[in-house]
């Protein structure tokens, strides 16, 4: 594996808080061995130089490096979801294996320094000394893998409390965001204006009108802050808005529905429609095309929930990336779907040749 591959699974905090937990067992393993020599001078017979090298120094450096892979590897296994068995297995084996390399690297720098001949190297003698304190690597090597596990638990936590919090935050600004955007004295002027013509012509259309502003902005205000609401309950908002949509624009605008039924009770993002639509009507008019149709699709094609808005308007120049870098709304979106689903969708704006032409965007989402 290349570094650049390998750095992101690397955390240095986590690194420390294992060196610091075995640095600890160290200080304990430290005044044991005071205690000894003091109480019992002629039966611990190892200078102080090299009780603290060798068995301090060299272990310490083995034993943090080991647990480093270690806890490289747990957070690939988490990555990967391996199932709880599998995990188990494999840090068993790790537990053993960790005695037996720093047995092996003791007993090479011994054999290196000159402190035990190579001729007089007995490997049966060096695998008494791993099985005298196996039971006690077992015990260190899952406790410091109870560290790793509690760290990556409690950081995903933190960081599961910190999108929500970012959720709640977009969501307020996407109300606000389409409350400033909606309430503009043009819009206000052309809704309220459209009601007064009609209290002369139309008094009952005249009253739906008015009692469709009044649950739109009902909706956006007073609905609960949920980041994700039922399919059905978005588009009842967004019949609101139509509604103001149609008296606006009469008969130069057409809105089709193309609604599977059976995934009313899916969740989708909130407010989410609305945006969508307004920026087809917003691109779609222009001089060649005074008459609009929109047509709102969404589909289940497994594993997504497809949402498209398509319009038969002015086509775009400019890409997909170029439109989120100059349209607020559409960079809300985008920021929402990407804290909702991390990079588990797509998103994108584009020109289609199908039937009369115009623009589409195209939204797939998790369906399950």
């Amino acid at each position: 594996m290349r570094f650049s591959a390998l750095k992101k699974y690397i955390d240095l905090k986590l690194i420390l808080l294992l060196a610091g937990f075995y640095a600890l067992f160290d200080l304990v393993f430290i005044a044991r061995y005071a205690y000894l020599r003091s109480s019992f001078p002629k039966e611990v017979m190892e200078p102080w130089f090299d009780f603290l090298v060798f068995n301090i120094l060299i272990d310490f450096l083995v034993v943090v490096t080991y647990m480093s892979l270690i806890a490289i590897s747990t957070k690939r296994f988490l990555h990967k979801n391996y199932s709880w068995v599998r995990i188990i297995i494999i840090h068993t084996v790790f537990s053993i294996l960790i005695g037996l390399i720093i047995r092996l690297i003791f007993d090479l720098f011994s054999i290196i320094t000159g402190q035990i001949p190579l001729a007089e190297y007995q490997l049966a003698e060096s695998l008494h000394r791993f099985m005298y304190v196996i039971h006690l690597n077992f015990l260190i090597y899952f406790a410091m893998v109870f560290i790793i596990y509690t760290y990556y638990y409690v950081k995903q936590v933190k960081e599961a409390e910190k999108q929500r919090g970012m959720l709640e935050t977009q969501l307020v600004n996407t109300r606000m965001k389409m409350l400033s955007s909606q309430l503009q004295p043009h819009f206000l002027f052309n809704t309220l204006n459209s009601i007064a013509v009609l209290a002369d012509v139309d008094k009952e259309k005249a009253k739906d009108t008015i009692a469709d502003l009044s649950d739109f902005l009902r909706e956006i205000l007073y609905s609960k802050d949920d980041n994700e609401i039922t399919l059905e309950k978005e588009l009842r908002t967004l019949e609101y808005y139509l509604n103001i949509l149609n008296v606006r624009f009469s008969d130069h605008l057409t809105i089709v529905r193309d609604i599977d039924d059976s995934l009313l009770q899916k969740k989708v993002p909130a407010l989410l429609l609305q945006p969508l639509i307004e920026n087809s009507i917003k691109h779609g008019y222009s001089y060649d095309h005074t008459d609009l149709k929109i047509t709102i699709s969404v589909k289940a094609k497994e594993p997504w929930l497809v949402i498209k808005v398509a319009n038969n308007g002015k086509a775009i120049a400019s890409k997909h990336e170029e439109l989120l870098e100059n349209g607020v709304g559409l960079v809300n979106i985008n920021d929402r779907l990407k804290n909702l689903y991390h990079n588990d969708y797509f998103f994108e704006i584009s020109n289609t040749a199908e039937g009369e032409g115009g623009v589409e965007t195209v939204i797939r989402i998790p369906l399950h």
